[in-house]
């Protein structure tokens, strides 16, 4: 064990939240898992927190694993993934399956573990990498629309066309994430404002052909137009019982919170150990228990931000803010669901809702970003032998 920590490189904060965020995650997915294991296991939960025990740990180790590699590797890395994520996405849309009730065809099965993937995780993570590597190759150039656009947009919107079918939500967030990347990276206003109304035809577009066919496409888009109009709506639905199950979670939990595990509406909330983890923490714990969890994430945004200023390349700073920021975005959106803030979208909470390849993918994000970091303290270690005349001298001894 104290191999491996003399061995962590990177901001020891970020280490420190996430591990937070990891060891806070099991009692409430434990208990919010109940439901599910007496549908499919026999009302065995310990099965469901083993399986989010090995999530974890395969987790932190591809976080370990990834945080070794220096950051300049990933470039090239961008570069060679975007084509694989498009044949997987592909093979997702022709293939994807259903997982544990939800109602999209998003996961792929990989034949020689049975494990189930989600391919737009990965997408995401990949696609915000190929953004800062491409912002930082054309820093401090003239930039112009036509010459951005089969080596920038191209590899963007046909990734984002991909994932739209199945999960809308995803697709806006990486399009969000996406321009305010470019943004960051000094991309011209009147180019990222010509690349939102073009995006914002294409949906439209996608739209219209959806509703004029009857297969699962326009099934999709009505479940789309149902949630906005659920969430516009005061009138209580069948359509709306998720979140308003979730409202009497949090109702219920006041201050304190009725208890571990003593929560009631996670054996009527569906997704109640992922999409909606965030209503059973506080009927359980309380608001002071959300405020926590808030914290956390907001705190792990600001180390993202401090980690970011510090690099001291452009694609290091790029690259941090381009796989750090979804992550917290992620969060934000899925408790402002769980509070009806936002319609209702199937964003899991990162790091604590059950799911291998959330887990798995946010962990490769933050891989990267402790990478970043470690670089900066090896520099910062160099600069001080340099510095000190005794230090090259026991060096060289």
């Amino acid at each position: 064990m104290e191999n491996i920590l003399n061995n962590i490189k990177g901001d020891r904060l970020i280490w420190a939240i996430v591990a937070l965020l990891a060891i806070v995650s099991f009692l409430p997915v434990y208990s919010a898992a109940s439901n599910l294991a007496y549908k499919s296991v026999g009302g065995n939960t310990f099965t469901f927190f083993i399986k989010h025990l090995v999530h974890l740990g395969l987790g932190f180790g591809i976080m370990y694993g990834v945080h070794k590699i220096p950051y300049r590797y990933f470039k090239g890395l961008s570069l060679v993934m975007i084509p694989i994520v498009l044949v997987l996405l592909g093979i997702t849309m022709l293939q994807g399956t259903t997982i544990e009730g939800a109602n999209a065809s998003r996961w792929i099965q990989i034949p020689i573990v049975g494990v189930s993937f989600q391919t737009s995780t990965l997408a995401s993570v990949v696609l915000m990498i190929y953004v800062a590597r491409y912002m930082s190759k054309i820093k401090d150039k003239e930039i112009t629309f036509k010459s951005s656009i089969l080596p920038l947009w191209v590899p963007v919107f046909m990734i984002l066309a991909l994932i739209l079918p199945s999960n809308f939500s995803t697709t806006a967030i990486m399009f969000l994430m996406v321009l305010i990347l470019v943004f960051l990276g000094g991309y011209p206003l009147r180019y990222i404002a010509l690349i939102l109304g073009m995006g914002l035809v294409g949906l439209v577009l996608f739209i219209m052909l959806a509703k004029l066919t009857t297969g699962p496409l326009s099934v999709k888009v009505e479940t789309w137009e149902n949630r906005i109009k659920n969430y516009s709506n005061d009138e209580d639905t069948e359509a709306d019982y998720q979140i308003e199950k979730a409202k009497i979670a949090i109702a219920s939990g006041d201050i304190f919170g009725v208890g571990p595990g003593k929560s009631i509406q996670k054996n009527f909330l569906p997704q109640s150990s992922s999409d909606f983890i965030f209503a059973i923490i506080i009927e359980e714990y309380g608001l002071l228990g959300g405020f926590f969890i808030m914290i956390l994430y907001l705190w792990l945004l600001f180390r993202i931000v401090i980690v970011a200023q510090k690099s001291d390349t452009v694609f290091g700073k790029l690259l941090v803010l381009g796989v750090g920021l979804p992550i917290v975005v992620q969060a934000l959106i899925n408790m402002a669901v769980a509070v009806e803030l936002f319609p209702v979208t199937g964003q899991t909470l990162p790091l604590i809702s059950s799911g291998g390849t959330s887990i798995w993918m946010t962990c490769l994000a933050l891989g990267i970003i402790l990478s970043v970091s470690a670089k900066r303290e090896e520099i910062k270690e160099q600069e001080s032998i340099e510095d000190n005349p005794l230090e090259i001298l026991s060096e060289a001894i």
